[in-house]
């Protein structure tokens, strides 16, 4: 069926997709690759080689390692989500915006807490051949995002289930060429799995209903990493990184039900969409510096090129062109402060801080990703019983600047050849979110 309510949740949908997938600094990034990383606050993420997880925070690293060793962990997050002052309207309208009608608005709950818990999983593997050269590999996920809301969910017009994981499996190696210089480079093969539910309200020959729109979507990518390091003394370590872009075309399969539709003989609807999608360039700049044979302080700043993501353009496999919707991200920085003492031959104590600012847009910001400016305060430790293995544990508690989701969607549909009325329907709400994150990491040293 060609209609414009196909159209507009399918868009919706797959737009919602590209937002969860794409979310980097700021939003949805995931940070989860290092716990050891994780105590100082990623701070030295591109310059201090302490164990495997550096195959991720800068491929350059691997030949400063003295052997082999093998990095795995996970951190588990604890998210609280809190809404207040949540408001709908409804209304039939002309199809340009003009009210006809108005209407009562969705009604229901605004629980919040719709993130939950969550375990992000990672593990890493580097290998010196001799002084120079050096091999690795790493599992990891450096996307996600889930916003499962109650099934009475007020905005459940605008979205009212998400779910998005990205994978990333890394190929290394590194060179070192002097005392000096090191340089690396990694090729990344990513997968993108999505699932994403909306409640589409439609104006029948029957009554107004709501109608439960469902896709589901996936893709293969190929992108690379790129490091520098560079030590001018032996107390001094400056690393650069950089992340390539990576292209996605996201192809999903759409359905919408409704009892509703069933009584007028429609049944199930059906389509098929693909949306072309690029994630953004990452660079990646810290410095180590070694205080003192036990303390060393770190610095790192993080840029993402959200800018080339000025629009969402959604193409069906028979419609041709489904939306074309405007969204103006800006560029995001992130910036990073930590330190690590070591307390004696077995622990190791740190902390750190990131500022994490959000590439998102006041007017476009949605309930499935209602995120914002982010503050990151961590705690860490290390401890290493035998020379060749260490534990590492740390806990962050990262609270973002309580945000606004305004957020407006116009659906209509055609039954038996003729065009429903057009409603819009409109969520506004408060947003305040925070989370806890529990890190525990084992390096085996071979």
């Amino acid at each position: 069926m060609k209609n414009k309510f196909n159209r507009l949740t399918l868009a919706a949908a797959v737009t919602a997709a590209a937002f969860a997938s794409q979310a980097q600094a700021g939003g949805f990034q995931l940070n989860e690759q290092s716990v050891s990383g994780q105590g100082y606050g990623h701070a030295g993420r591109s310059s201090n080689v302490h164990d495997a997880t550096i195959v991720y925070g800068n491929p350059a690293g691997m030949s400063f390692l003295d052997r082999a060793q093998l990095s795995a962990g996970a951190t588990y997050l604890v998210v609280n989500n809190d809404i207040k002052n949540a408001s709908t309207s409804s209304a039939v309208t002309d199809g340009e915006g003009n009210v006809v009608q108005p209407l009562g608005g969705a009604q229901g709950s605004n629980d919040g807490d719709m993130v939950g818990n969550k375990t992000v999983p990672f593990a890493f593997y580097a290998h010196p051949v001799n002084e120079k050269l050096a091999f690795g590999f790493g599992v990891y996920a450096p996307f996600g995002s889930k916003t499962d809301y109650e099934d009475s969910f007020q905005g459940r017009n605008q979205g009212n289930f998400t779910e998005v994981a990205v994978v990333t499996a890394q190929p290394t190696v590194s060179y070192r060429f002097n005392e000096q210089w090191s340089v690396g480079a990694g090729i990344t093969y990513n997968r993108v799995d999505g699932e994403l539910h909306r409640q589409v309200p439609v104006a029948t020959p029957v009554g107004l209903t709501e109608v439960d729109s469902r896709v589901e979507g996936d893709d293969e990518a190929w992108g690379y990493n790129l490091g520098v390091i560079y030590q001018p003394v032996p107390e001094t370590t400056l690393g650069l990184t950089y992340r390539s872009k990576v292209d996605y075309t996201l192809e999903g399969s759409f359905t919408a039900t409704s009892p509703v539709l069933d009584q007028l003989g429609i049944g199930t609807v059906t389509d098929d969409a693909t949306l072309d999608l690029t994630t953004p360039e990452i660079v990646n700049f810290s410095i180590t510096q070694q205080m003192t044979d036990r303390l060393k302080l770190m610095l790192g700043a993080s840029w993402a090129r959200w800018n080339r993501f000025e629009r969402i353009l959604v193409n069906g496999d028979e419609r041709g062109e489904i939306t074309n919707e405007e969204q103006h991200y800006s560029n995001s920085w992130a910036f990073s402060a930590g330190g690590e003492y070591q307390l004696n031959p077995q622990w190791a104590l740190r902390a750190g801080v990131t500022i994490d600012n959000t590439p998102t847009n006041d007017d476009t910001r949605s309930v499935r990703i209602p995120s914002d400016d982010r503050r990151i305060f961590s705690l860490g430790a290390g401890w290493t019983p035998i020379e060749s293995l260490t534990l590492d544990f740390a806990y962050s508690y990262l609270t973002e600047r309580g945000t606004h989701v305004n957020q407006t969607k116009t659906d209509s549909f055609t039954v038996n050849g003729q065009q429903t009325p057009t409603i819009a329907s409109t969520y506004s709400a408060d947003y305040k979110n925070e989370a806890h994150g529990f890190g525990a990491q084992l390096t085996y040293r071979f």
